[in-house]
């Protein structure tokens, strides 16, 4: 993981991120990596879609393919229906641009170096965490969003968009 210099009270490297909840979990992503966020607006379903596509937006003349973070890692779906907390998480990958349904977005907080571990390496699916920050009592999920989707979701976004 590199981080970037952001000035800091005392000297060391900090990188900001964007935390957001889902569940009762709390995750981070570059801020650097998000290009806006939004709120929930109505998403157009594709027949035939991966399971997590929730469908394609139009963000100002760009339609964007738009992934329930719930389903991309098998967590429980919202048994509530639409909640006026829950966003759109818009990301710039290397090779386009993608939405993330997130229960909730919190803060941004600078990291330092010295709060950041390395990821768990307990098997599975976790290639796109890059590392674990400690924040005063709680630990957040670092998550890397050039590896949240491999080379066939890009092909199926690809498709949808």
């Amino acid at each position: 993981m590199q981080l970037t210099k952001v000035e800091g009270k005392s000297g060391s490297l900090q990188q900001q991120y964007v935390g957001f909840m889902v569940e009762k979990e709390e995750y981070s992503i570059d801020i650097l990596k998000v290009q806006e966020i939004i709120r929930m607006v109505d998403i157009t379903h594709v027949p035939n879609a991966a399971y997590y596509l929730e469908g394609i937006i139009n963000l100002r003349g760009k339609v964007i393919p738009v992934v329930d973070f719930r389903k991309r890692f098998n967590l429980p779906c919202d048994s509530v229906g639409s909640d006026s907390s829950k966003r759109i998480i818009v990301v710039a990958l290397n090779r386009m641009t993608v939405g993330i349904i997130v229960d909730r977005v919190t803060q941004v907080v600078k990291l330092n170096e010295e709060q950041v571990c390395p990821p768990p390496s307990a098997g599975g699916d976790n290639d796109c965490i890059s590392g674990v920050a400690k924040v005063g009592d709680k630990l957040v999920i670092l998550l890397d969003p050039e590896l949240l989707f491999g080379q066939e979701e890009f092909g199926n976004f690809a498709d949808a968009a």
